[in-house]
C-alpha cells in the first residue's frame, strides 16, 4: 500500500493543507486584460486541463506502487482528458440511483473495494513565475483526492463540487514538474452527496495554476448597501491579503465610464475600501446591469462584476429592489449526454439561452454549487439563483424503518458538524459576490437537526444580505418542528389547494417557495397554469422551480448502431431507479419538450384579456417587475380556419412594469367568411439580445370571434344518393354511388371501408379506453391494470340494423368492454348510421361502473392502410396538447405527417394527442382519405404505434413502426399531470364521468376534388 492514512472514512478530517475558501476570481496583469475576461490571456494563469496519464483500479487497496514519485514510469498508462468523469470514458460502472446509496449504509465507512483513479501530469513552470506564490485550484473532484507534487505529499480534500485550492510554492520549481493525484470513488463525504443523479467520479471540473505576488489580495468581498429610495449605493470592498499592500479600486459602469474609485492600505492581512454610486442602475433578472470593479495591487488586476440590488422579506413577501418578485424557476443538475457531469462553457450558455427564451428567471442549483463560471453567466444573462450546498443524505432515510430516525442521524451528529459547515462555508465564500445569488440553500433532503442549524447560523453571521432556504425543515415534514433559522417556508410537490391555503392563512408568516413542483417526467407536466394562477394571486407565494431542467439520458447505441439515451439499469447498475432520471423539460441534447413550451406560455411576461372583441379592444398586462414593454412589438392577425383575413402590428407599447393598458386594434374584416374567426396576438422582441433574435415571440394570446355564415344542412344534403344493402354471412354490405362498406354484425363494428376502390380501413374499428401509460401514470396505471383497462375486449349483446330511407342505414349495437377475470368496465349502446354521401356517424351512450378509477380515455380507434401519412386538422397545434397541457398551443389549421405527430420520449409512452380538435383529415399524399368531425371538439391522434406497442417498449429502438396509421378519436382523455413525483392528477383533469355520450362522423374525402 502507498503511505496514506485512510482518512476518507473520518468525517472529522475533511482536508489537509487546503487553502481557506475565497471568492472566485482570476488575477490578470492589467485592468484592460481583466476586462476581456479571457483567463488564458493572463500571465498568472496556467491551465492543467488536457491529457493526463491515468490508471483505474477496482480498489484503492490495489494501489501499492509509489506512482506519485518523480521518476515513476507512467508512459504505458492510458491517456485521459481532464476534466472528465472516468465512467464516461469506459472505466468503472455507469450507475444511476436516486435515493438509495449504492453501497452499504454504515457511516462513516465505505466499501473496502473502493475504486480509485490514478492521475499523473507533467507540466512546465515559466521562468516569469520565479519569485511568485503558486497555487493549484481544483474546481471539482469526486469524491475525495490526495495530491502530490514532485514526489512530495501536498494535501487532501473532499467535498466534490466546491473548489479545493493548495499552495504549491514550496513544491514547484522552474522548468518541468510532476503532479500526481489519487482520486477515490467513495469517502465519508459520499454520505452527504446522495443526490438524484448518475454517480460520476474523477477530476470533472477545471484544474489550473495561479501565480501570485508574494503579497497579494487573497479574498475580496463586496458588501453593498442601497438607500431606502434605491437612489444611492455604497460598496464596501472588504479585503484579505497575504501581507501588507496598497490597493486601488476602480468602478466602471456598463458603458465603461468611471463612476467611483478609492484607495486602501491592507495591513496585517485586513483592509477595506468604500465606494459610492449616485443614482445606481439596479441589477435584476430582467435588467442584469453589471458594474465592473477592478482591484489593482502590485502586478495584479482583479475584476469583480457588481450588480447592485437589495433582497429582503417584508411582511412575508420576498422582494428584490422593493418589488415583490416571483421566482419562475427550474431545478438544474449538471448533466451532459456524453460528458456526464463535465459541462463545457458553451453548454452552460446554451442552457441559459434556452431558459431565457422560455421566460424562466430563476434556477435552483440542485443540489450543489454549479461551476463558478455558470454563476458568472447567470449574473450576465439575468437569473435569480438559489445557490445550494453540496449536501444530500436522502438514502439514510431509506436505509431503515421510518421510526429508526436514520434520516436525521448525520444531521444531528456533532461528529459530522465540521463536514456540514465546510460545505456551507466554501459555497458562500466562493459565490458571495455574485449578484444572481438571491438565496442560500442548506442542501436537499437530509433530514433536519443541529448541523443544519449550525450551517444557517454561520451563513447568517457571514452574509445577512440574503435569505436562507432549506426544504426538509418544513413544519410537519417527517416530524420536524417549526424552526426559526430559515427565512422562507419551502415545499416539494404541494398541491395547488395547499399553497392557496398557505397564502390565505394568517398563521403562516414567511413567504412560501416551491423548490420543486410539476415533475416534468415524460409527457408532462400538465398542471402548470393551475399553480401559477394561484402564485400570481398571492404576494406571500414567492415562486416555484419545476423539477427539472433536463433529461439525464446517456447517449449510447444498440449493438447494431442505432442511437438512444440510456437510463438506470441499462448498464447493469444495481440498485437503480430506472428512467426516473429522465424527468426534464428538455432532452439530453437540449431539444425542448412540449412541457417547456407550456411553461414558457404560463410564465409569459405579457397577458391579454378581451374587453370588446367585436370592436377589437383588449387589455394588455405587463407582468415584468422592472421594465416596460418598449423592447417588444405587438403583432395581430385574424384568420378564418387558416385563411388570413386581416393583420397588423403596434410597434410602440407604452406600458410600464406591473401595469395594464387598453389596446384597440383597427379591425376591418371582410364579410362572407364561413368558418370560425380567430384573433391571434403575439408579443415579439424588437431587437436582438444575447439570447434571442429580433421577432422572437415571448407571449401570445388567442380569442375566438363570432363565426360567419356556416354551411347549411340543406347544402350538405343536396348530394346524397341511394344505398343498397345486403346481409350475408353475418356481414352487412352497404354500397353507395362510389363507396362500399362492410359491417360485421357479430363483432359490432366496421370491417371494411372503400371509396373509389381505395381502402380506408385496415383493421376493424374498435372502442378504446387504454393508453400507453405516461411516466406520470406510474401510480394510477396499477389501478387501471388491476381493473383490466389494458386488456379490455368488447362483448356484443345485440346488433340490429334497418334502412329507414333509401339514403340512410342504421345499425344499433349493445356492447360492453371488459378485461379477463373482471366485471365489465362499461356498457354502451351505439347507433351507427351511413348516409348517401358515404358519411358514417356514430353516437354512443356509455355507462361506466361507479366504483372504478377514472378512465385513461374513451374513443374510437380507426386503423387506416399503409400510405395514410398526411394529416390536416383544425384545432390546437402545432405540437401535442392535453386537457391540462394546452396553454402553449394555438388554435389553427395545420398540415403535417403522421411522423410529425410522433414524440420520441426516451421511455415510450402516450404522446402526440391534439386536444380540442374540430375536424381532422387523414389521407395519402394524393388526398384520398377520411375526414373526422364531431359536434364537440375531440382529442385526435394518428400514429404508427398502437398503445400496446408503446407500453411494452422501454427504449425508442425497441419500437418498430407499423406501416398502417392508427387513428384515435377520443371523446375525452385524462390529463397528464405530474404525479410521477407529485400530487395525484387534479380532479378536474380526470376522465371520471360515469355516464356520457360520444358522437363522431367519418366521411371519405378526395381532397383534390
Amino acid at each position: 500500500m502507498i503511505p496514506i492514512e485512510p482518512i476518507w472514512q473520518n468525517p472529522g478530517i475533511i482536508q489537509i493543507n487546503r487553502v481557506g475558501a475565497r471568492a472566485h476570481y482570476i488575477p490578470f496583469a492589467s485592468a484592460a486584460q481583466a476586462k476581456k475576461g479571457k483567463r488564458d490571456a493572463s500571465p498568472f494563469y496556467q491551465t492543467l486541463n488536457g491529457s493526463w496519464k491515468f490508471q483505474y483500479r477496482d480498489s484503492v487497496s490495489l494501489v501499492r506502487e509509489p506512482f506519485y514519485e518523480e521518476g515513476y514510469e507512467a508512459s504505458a498508462w492510458d491517456d485521459l482528458i481532464v476534466p472528465s468523469c472516468w465512467q464516461t470514458n469506459g472505466y468503472d460502472q455507469m450507475h444511476y440511483t436516486n435515493v438509495n446509496y449504492p453501497f452499504p449504509v454504515d457511516p462513516p465507512y465505505v466499501p473496502d473495494q473502493n475504486p480509485a483513479g490514478l492521475y499523473i501530469r507533467d507540466f512546465n513552470i515559466a521562468d516569469a513565475w520565479e519569485g511568485k506564490s503558486k497555487y493549484v485550484v481544483f474546481e471539482g473532484v469526486n469524491a475525495c483526492f490526495y495530491l502530490w507534487v514532485n514526489g512530495t505529499f501536498v494535501g487532501y480534500s473532499q467535498g466534490s463540487r466546491i473548489p479545493a485550492e493548495f499552495d504549491l510554492s514550496p513544491y514547484l520549481r522552474a522548468g518541468q514538474n510532476r503532479m500526481a493525484v489519487l482520486v477515490l470513488k467513495w469517502c465519508d463525504g459520499s454520505y452527504l452527496e446522495d443526490q438524484d443523479q448518475w454517480r460520476y467520479s474523477g477530476i470533472f471540473r477545471d484544474v489550473y495554476l495561479l501565480a501570485r505576488d508574494r503579497a497579494h489580495i487573497r479574498d475580496a468581498e463586496v458588501r453593498q448597501q442601497l438607500s431606502a429610495g434605491l437612489d444611492h449605493a455604497t460598496a464596501e470592498i472588504v479585503l484579505e491579503a497575504t501581507g501588507s499592500l496598497a490597493v486601488q479600486a476602480q468602478l466602471f459602469d456598463a458603458d465603461g465610464k468611471a463612476v467611483s474609485n478609492g484607495n486602501g492600505i491592507v495591513t496585517d492581512g485586513k483592509g477595506s475600501i468604500l465606494l459610492e454610486v449616485r443614482q445606481p442602475h439596479l441589477w435584476s433578472a430582467e435588467t442584469p446591469y453589471l458594474y465592473q470593479l477592478y482591484l489593482l495591487a502590485g502586478e495584479e488586476a482583479i475584476r469583480v462584476p457588481i450588480g447592485f440590488r437589495r433582497i429582503e422579506i417584508v411582511d412575508g413577501v420576498f422582494r428584490i429592489n422593493g418589488a415583490a418578485v416571483k421566482l419562475k424557476g427550474v431545478n438544474r443538475h449538471d448533466s451532459h449526454p456524453v460528458l456526464g457531469q463535465t459541462i463545457p462553457l458553451n453548454h452552460m450558455i446554451e442552457d441559459l439561452r434556452l431558459m431565457k427564451r422560455h421566460n424562466i428567471n430563476a434556477i435552483r442549483t440542485s443540489h450543489y454549487p454549479n461551476d463558478p463560471r455558470f454563476l458568472e453567466l447567470c449574473d450576465r444573462y439575468g437569473f435569480y439563483v438559489v445557490d445550494e450546498a453540496d449536501l444530500e443524505s436522502h438514502g439514510m432515510g431509506s436505509a431503515g424503518p421510518p421510526e429508526s430516525g436514520l434520516l436525521h442521524r448525520l444531521t444531528d451528529d456533532p461528529a459530522w458538524q465540521s463536514a456540514y459547515l465546510d460545505r456551507a462555508e466554501r459555497m458562500v465564500e466562493r459565490d458571495k459576490n455574485r449578484a444572481c445569488v438571491v438565496m442560500w440553500s442548506l442542501g436537499n433532503e437530509s433530514g433536519y437537526g443541529t448541523n443544519h442549524i449550525a450551517m444557517a447560523e454561520w451563513i447568517r453571521n457571514r452574509d445577512p444580505s440574503r435569505p436562507i432556504h432549506y426544504e426538509s425543515a418544513a413544519p410537519g415534514y417527517k416530524g420536524n418542528p417549526a424552526i426559526d433559522c430559515l427565512d422562507v417556508e419551502s415545499r416539494m410537490y404541494a398541491t395547488v389547494d395547499y399553497i392557496e391555503e398557505y397564502a390565505r392563512s394568517p398563521e403562516y408568516k414567511k413567504p412560501l417557495f416551491l423548490c420543486e413542483y410539476s415533475h416534468a417526467m415524460g409527457n408532462g407536466p400538465g398542471d402548470l397554469k393551475d399553480y401559477w394562477d394561484v402564485i400570481y394571486q398571492y404576494p406571500k407565494l414567492m415562486g416555484a422551480c419545476v423539477w427539472e431542467w433536463c433529461d439525464h439520458g446517456i447517449a449510447t447505441q444498440t449493438a447494431d448502431g442505432r442511437p438512444y439515451y440510456a437510463y438506470g439499469g441499462d448498464f447493469g447498475d444495481k440498485p437503480n431507479d430506472g428512467n426516473f432520471c429522465i424527468d426534464g423539460l428538455v432532452s439530453p441534447d437540449r431539444k425542448p419538450h412540449a412541457g417547456l413550451l407550456e411553461l414558457k406560455q404560463v410564465l409569459a411576461p405579457v397577458r391579454f384579456e378581451a374587453e370588446d372583441l367585436a370592436a377589437g379592444r383588449f387589455k394588455l398586462s405587463n407582468l415584468y417587475d422592472f421594465r416596460d414593454l418598449s423592447h417588444v412589438s405587438l403583432f395581430w392577425k385574424v384568420e378564418d380556419e387558416g385563411e388570413l383575413l386581416a393583420q397588423g402590428s403596434i410597434t410602440e407599447l407604452n406600458v410600464g412594469p406591473r401595469s395594464d393598458a387598453s389596446i384597440p386594434l383597427p379591425l376591418d374584416l371582410p364579410s362572407g367568411a364561413e368558418g370560425e374567426r380567430m384573433l391571434t396576438l403575439s408579443c415579439r422582441l424588437r431587437e436582438e439580445t444575447d439570447w434571442a433574435e429580433p421577432g422572437y415571440e415571448l407571449a401570445f394570446g388567442q380569442f375566438r370571434m363570432a363565426a360567419a355564415n356556416a354551411a347549411t344542412e340543406a347544402d350538405q344534403a343536396a348530394i346524397r344518393g341511394k344505398l343498397s344493402t345486403i346481409e350475408k354471412n353475418g356481414q352487412l354490405l352497404i354500397e353507395g354511388f362510389d363507396f362500399e362498406y362492410a359491417f360485421d354484425l357479430l363483432s359490432g363494428t366496421f370491417q371494411r371501408a372503400i371509396k373509389h376502390g381505395v381502402s380506408l380501413l385496415a383493421v376493424p374499428a374498435r372502442f378504446a379506453i387504454w393508453r400507453a401509460p405516461t411516466d406520470n401514470d406510474r401510480h394510477i396505471k396499477k389501478d387501471w391494470q388491476e381493473e383490466g383497462y389494458d386488456r379490455a375486449e368488447s362483448k356484443i349483446y345485440a346488433c340490429e340494423w334497418d334502412q329507414p330511407s333509401p339514403g340512410r342505414v342504421e345499425i344499433r349495437v349493445s356492447y360492453a368492454l371488459g378485461g379477463h377475470s373482471k366485471v365489465p368496465i362499461l356498457h354502451g349502446s351505439a347507433l351507427w348510421t351511413v348516409d348517401g354521401n358515404g358519411q358514417i356517424s356514430l353516437g354512443t351512450d356509455v355507462e361506466v361502473r361507479e366504483e372504478l378509477p377514472y378512465l385513461p380515455r374513451f374513443g374510437l380507434q380507426w386503423t387506416m392502410p399503409e400510405g395514410s401519412e398526411e394529416i390536416e386538422y383544425f384545432g390546437f397545434g402545432p405540437h401535442e396538447s392535453y386537457v391540462d397541457k394546452r396553454q402553449s398551443v394555438k388554435r389553427g389549421r395545420y398540415l403535417l405527417t403522421v411522423n410529425d405527430m410522433y414524440v420520441p420520449y426516451i421511455m415510450p409512452q402516450e404522446h402526440g394527442s391534439r386536444y380540442g380538435t374540430e375536424w381532422a383529415i387523414v389521407s395519402n399524399e394524393q388526398g384520398m382519405g377520411l375526414r373526422f368531425t364531431s359536434a364537440e371538439p375531440f382529442s385526435f391522434n394518428a400514429s404508427h404505434f398502437t398503445p400496446e406497442d408503446l407500453a411494452i417498449a422501454s427504449h425508442v429502438p425497441e419500437l418498430a413502426p407499423r406501416k398502417k396509421t392508427i387513428v384515435h378519436l377520443d371523446y375525452r382523455m385524462s390529463g397528464v399531470g405530474s404525479s410521477s413525483c407529485g400530487p395525484e392528477l387534479a380532479e378536474q383533469y380526470r376522465f371520471s364521468e360515469k355516464r356520457f355520450r360520444f358522437e363522431v362522423s367519418i366521411l371519405p374525402v378526395f381532397k383534390e376534388d
